[in-house]
């Protein structure tokens, strides 16, 4: 492999780290019926909005809850994976 090519890739390595890395520190929202979550792109919870109306069926603010966390997290993997797409195109990967 020549020097160049070895140089591209090393810019290419450090610019999808930095890009992981900015991922990671990124705020998504998940959004159900009277619930919002924010979670960052490590998937960790930040903050967790309910509507009050909510508190007094429980079961319906449990299923809220879940379906606003898994739609923090389906927009984290959709956003990571078209982030670091840009870099995978015409690798073969």
């Amino acid at each position: 492999m020549n020097q160049n090519m070895i140089k591209k890739l090393q810019k290419i390595q450090k610019e999808m780290q930095e890009t992981q890395e900015r991922l990671q520190m990124t705020e998504f929202e998940g959004k159900a019926s009277g619930v919002r979550v924010v979670m960052l792109g490590s998937h960790q919870v930040v903050e967790l909005v309910i509507n009050p109306d909510l508190l007094e069926d429980v079961d319906m603010l449990q299923d809220a809850i879940l379906i606003a966390i898994n739609d923090a997290v389906e927009n984290v993997d959709k956003t990571t994976a078209n982030e670091m797409s840009k870099y995978t195109m015409g690798m073969g990967f």
